[in-house]
């Protein structure tokens, strides 16, 4: 009976650590912060349900500079209905000191959304619409990096 008890509560207690680093620990990227890693992977193999990262990104990437080779610091992402900025502004995240955008928040992707990406004096816009936010799963691997300057 003591052995039962003793492997219950275990199991209560390691369901109990796999949760709390999940869906509710906010964890949202803001300008000039510096806590950030593993720039260009992608997010959400730690940041997701059942894995290790704190929270589970909704959306989340790495932004470079012209040349792609060096990660570009406060970048501003949002997510817009309509294609290059048009429409309605849904979100809008920052991207942190080494490049890196995330956010926890619930996103409505609905049936797709827009997303630009803005530096100091360029804005580039994805030109079709997308209903994932895991955006180093096709960036830097299938596709171009995601960049500005």
């Amino acid at each position: 009976m003591r052995i039962k008890l003793m492997a219950a509560v275990l199991i209560a207690c390691s369901m109990l650590m796999v949760y709390s680093c999940g869906k509710d620990k906010t964890n949202i990227s803001r300008y000039d912060a510096d806590k950030s890693h593993h720039m260009g992977d992608n997010c959400m193999e730690c940041h997701k349900k059942g894995k290790w990262g704190k929270g589970w990104f909704n959306v989340a990437g790495t932004v470079y500079d012209s040349l792609k080779s060096n990660t570009f610091p406060n970048a501003t992402v949002n997510l817009y209905t309509g294609s290059n900025g048009t429409g309605t502004l849904k979100y809008t995240i920052q991207a942190d000191a080494k490049g890196n955008f995330f956010t926890t928040e619930d996103i409505d992707f609905g049936s797709g959304l827009y997303f630009s990406v803005k530096g100091k004096e360029t804005t580039k816009y994805m030109s079709s619409t997308e209903t994932s936010g895991k955006c180093n799963s096709c960036h830097g691997v299938s596709t171009d990096k995601i960049w500005t300057e």
